[in-house]
């Protein structure tokens, strides 16, 4: 389970720091970081939709 971490954290090979998303952890301890508030679940990346501007006035 991949998640964006709110705080940092560091173990014996890792450091984290707030805004890191990573999925080094089992989803049962993932789950455990975001149920106690220091990391949320990162969703999948969100679609670009294309806008359609309208066109420029022209003038005179």
């Amino acid at each position: 389970m991949k998640i964006r971490m709110l705080t940092s954290m560091a173990g014996a090979d890792f450091a984290l720091a707030p805004n890191d998303e990573t999925d080094r952890f089992p989803a049962k301890e993932a789950k455990r970081l975001i149920e106690a508030g220091y990391a949320v679940p990162v969703d999948k990346k969100p679609v670009d939709k294309a806008v359609r501007r309208p066109p420029a006035e022209k003038r005179g």
